[in-house]
């Protein structure tokens, strides 16, 4: 498995926080994995969260139950928000927040280019491949991302 795939929840995910949810893969590797939950949106916009407050409204997605006191981020414009981990195909990982959020107050870039997360998906080394091997998990090698 690599990062940039999708993963799909299964059946045996219901009723749980991963119910219907598609994680796209951020980060594998021998220490584990690392993702997003890319189809359900945060209940509030960017410029809710009380230190963004000056920001514009800007759809935020739950990113997981990992760490959800922090902002992530993934995008396609490492031409203007230096400092992200490539991913796969033009996708990165984070990068000069307060460059990514100037951005988006200016307009300059849109949903179409960057998503933002509260909190993340995590597993521990083999953790994910235990539960895609049980059947909780789907893989899927591409999906919708932007």
């Amino acid at each position: 498995m690599n990062a940039g795939i999708f993963i799909n929840s299964t059946s045996l995910l219901d009723d749980t926080f991963f119910e219907k949810t598609i994680i796209f893969i951020a980060e594998y590797n021998e220490q584990g994995a690392m993702g997003f939950v890319v189809n359900k949106q945060f209940p509030r916009r960017f410029n809710e969260l009380y230190e963004f407050r000056a920001s514009i409204p800007f759809p935020l997605y739950e990113g997981g139950p990992v760490d959800q006191e922090h902002v992530f981020f993934v995008h396609q414009r490492p031409d203007l928000i230096p400092g992200g981990t490539l991913i796969a195909d033009n996708i990165y990982l984070g990068g000069d927040f307060k460059a990514a959020v100037r951005h988006i107050n200016h307009k300059t870039i849109t949903s179409q280019d960057i998503k933002l997360f509260i909190g993340y998906c995590g597993w521990d080394q083999q953790e994910l491949e235990a539960e895609i091997a049980e059947g909780s998990w789907v893989v899927e090698q591409e999906g919708m991302l932007f």
